[in-house]
């Protein structure tokens, strides 16, 4: 949309995070809306957590229609809604708000991007999922191996935070830094480790990968983390944390708008973009 054509009719959405200025969410949804003929942009607020209650009350007060919560606040944005979902309530993290006059539902569309994303590669009933990270990401990721069938291990660098997620969904925890001692057929990193500007981070180091592996890295900025780039030279099977982005924004959209999504627009325009970074 260009400038000139924001008027007082345009219908805000936008993402909630911090960082949030290495976040592709804006170029997504802006050119879908834009595909669809939707007056309405989305932008990016970098929000701590202490502002985390105000920045709610403002989608509220101002009539922001939609909001995307990313990285800290998947969890804690629970407590400012007025109703969640109960898919939502059972992963217990929130991604997506929508803004129904003034009445703030919580969703988690996390969880079925993930699924979709992993199952275009293998399946998951049966196998063992060793899984780093036990934020609101992980959780609803977490949530969605155990619903497919999946056996589920937590590893996570703070203690208390991974045993509180490992007892919500009945799953194993164990420390990160024990990971050598948890092979898995399915590795995936739900951490920040690895993303822009950190790209030289791994939760894991390259001698615990073989090439029997799936590992999923859901950063998707850069494109092929370093994890992902280890995995390949391994010979293990890999899924960019693209798919799951553009699923789980597919489903974002549609609960905003009530149109269909472009899929694979929104696809390729994040494509495009990371490839030319």
């Amino acid at each position: 949309m260009k400038q000139s054509d924001i008027n007082a009719k345009t219908v805000l959405y936008g993402v909630l995070g911090d960082p949030v200025s290495h976040s592709l969410s804006p170029l997504m949804h802006n050119t879908a809306f834009e595909h669809i003929g939707l007056n309405a942009v989305y932008l990016a607020f970098g929000v701590k957590e202490k502002n985390l209650a105000g920045a709610v009350a403002g989608i509220r007060a101002m009539g922001v229609k939609g909001a995307s919560v990313t990285i800290p606040h998947k969890i804690h944005v629970m407590d400012h809604l007025d109703e969640i979902d109960e898919t939502a309530l059972k992963i217990g993290a929130v991604n997506t708000i929508v803004n129904k006059d003034g009445y703030l539902y919580g969703y988690n569309s996390d969880c079925l991007g993930a699924m979709s994303a992993l199952k275009e590669k293998t399946e998951i009933k049966g196998k063992k999922v060793v899984m780093a990270g036990a934020g609101g990401a992980a959780r609803a990721i977490g949530f969605g191996i155990l619903a497919e069938g999946g056996r589920l291990t937590i590893l996570n660098q703070i203690k208390e935070e991974g045993e509180r997620l490992a007892a919500d969904l009945n799953a194993d925890y164990h420390p990160l830094s024990d990971y050598r001692k948890h092979p898995g057929d399915i590795f995936i990193n739900t951490t920040p480790l690895g993303m822009t500007p950190d790209t030289d981070s791994m939760a894991v180091t390259k001698d615990y990968l073989n090439n029997t592996m799936v590992v999923m890295d859901i950063v998707y900025n850069p494109l092929e983390t370093r994890l992902l780039s280890e995995a390949v030279k391994t010979g293990c099977t890999t899924v960019d944390g693209l798919s799951m982005f553009v699923y789980q924004g597919v489903s974002q959209f549609e609960s905003w708008t009530g149109e269909k999504a472009p899929v694979d627009l929104m696809r390729r325009v994040v494509y495009q973009a990371l490839s030319n970074r």
